[in-house]
């Protein structure tokens, strides 16, 4: 089983980068051309994270498997999220490689997880949330675990840091094996 892997124009790339390295699933990886923009922005080479990729799509390649419900995935995960995307899952609308194959995830019901990076929410954000979690989606803003920083201080914790953190979580809905729980810092 593979792991499809959309990335959108909302900052916090460096969460995508970390959810392909620690994904236990190979990758299958899709950029919005802003999430293309925004990771070089924020990461450096983009094509540094498609080498990490079993596949890499273009976003208007709506002919390319994923875009079908026929081919199994363990989910898809789309990090960073826009509340654009968001709005157009929740509004049904499939006109990119991104948007379909999320629309093929909550039709299959298969895991569905959308990491809204933008803030704050207007009211339209909140419904669009709402329509995707009743619909089987899981809205999961990019909003880091802190407590798993284990009596570290701000200064020893780094952004990488609390990213992972995030991606742990993100991979432990999806049923993948994390390292750290509550559990094992508590």
């Amino acid at each position: 089983m593979k792991l499809v892997l959309g990335v959108t124009g909302a900052t916090g790339a460096v969460a995508a980068s970390l959810l392909m390295e620690k994904s236990p699933w190979p990758v299958i990886l899709v950029a919005s051309e802003w999430g293309h923009e925004v990771y070089e922005r924020e990461c450096g080479s983009f094509s540094d994270l498609a080498a990490k990729a079993e596949a890499v799509y273009a976003d208007t390649d709506l002919a390319a498997a994923i875009s079908s419900g026929s081919v199994p995935t363990v989910g898809m995960v789309i990090l960073p999220c826009t509340t654009n995307t968001l709005g157009k899952i929740s509004g049904g609308m499939a006109d990119t490689l991104i948007t379909r194959a999320a629309h093929c995830h909550l039709k299959e019901r298969r895991k569905l997880i959308l990491c809204v990076r933008e803030t704050p929410w207007t009211t339209i954000d909140c419904e669009n949330a709402a329509r995707v979690s009743s619909s089987g989606g899981v809205v999961m803003p990019l909003s880091p675990p802190f407590y798993m920083s284990d009596g570290k201080g701000s200064n020893e914790i780094s952004l990488r840091d609390v990213m992972a953190y995030y991606v742990d979580r993100v991979i432990s809905i999806l049923g993948g094996p994390i390292d750290r729980t509550w559990e094992s810092i508590s």
